[in-house]
């Protein structure tokens, strides 16, 4: 006789009829649910730059940028005396105490770097810089040139350099109103310091025709 078998019944070998399961198929009890594993993927994305971020934020705070070393301030400049310089201011006819007048209001603030300090009298014909000061009279009588007198040439103006008492005289030849510039001991004992004076000689003192001759070019 031929047998049936009832679905959902054991045949007569005693094995039960089911349908086959993919083993990869995890959709019973107990299995993760794919929304659950999508959330826990992107938690993982964030997090990552999250801690990246933290790691680096505490590695600054660990680790300050060094704090740059102000820059050192320059050196103060040397103490120098306020008190007005002592200088002899004798009376000047009306055309060179005009030109001295010029002269004087052309002259720099500062000659090299001596700044310009009061004068006990005639600043309209005197100036002095610097401590020891480096003192400027015009209208003083002219000096007398020897064939064998030390001439130098600064900027367009012929100076007489002598020594007297340990300073550096400078005195014009070439002006019509002549101007002598002291030197102390104390300062650097060169000509150059004639450099910013012999700027203001020319723009304002008229020179002269008649030379010596160790003024080449005057």
């Amino acid at each position: 006789m031929e047998r049936t078998t009832t679905p959902g019944q054991p045949d007569a070998s005693g094995t039960e009829s089911a349908t086959a399961t993919d083993p990869g198929d995890r959709t019973g009890p107990g299995a993760p649910d794919r929304t659950t594993r999508q959330a826990a993927l992107w938690a993982t994305v964030i997090a990552l730059p999250l801690t990246a971020l933290v790691a680096v934020l505490v590695f600054g705070q660990l680790n300050p940028d060094p704090v740059a070393s102000p820059d050192p301030s320059p050196s103060s400049a040397r103490p120098q005396s306020t008190a007005p310089v002592e200088m002899a201011a004798p009376a000047l006819a009306e055309r060179p105490a005009t030109v001295c007048r010029a002269l004087l209001s052309r002259l720099p603030a500062t000659i090299r770097d001596l700044g310009q300090r009061a004068v006990t009298a005639g600043p309209e014909q005197n100036a002095a810089y610097g401590d020891p000061a480096l003192t400027l009279s015009c209208g003083v009588p002219k000096p007398t040139v020897a064939p064998t007198a030390d001439l130098w040439m600064v900027n367009g103006v012929c100076w007489h350099t002598e020594h007297g008492n340990a300073d550096l005289v400078l005195t014009t030849v070439d002006r019509e109103v002549p101007v002598r510039l002291v030197v102390p001991p104390g300062q650097e004992q060169t000509v150059q310091w004639a450099a910013p004076v012999s700027e203001s000689l020319v723009a304002s003192v008229p020179s002269v025709p008649d030379v010596p001759t160790g003024c080449v070019g005057g």
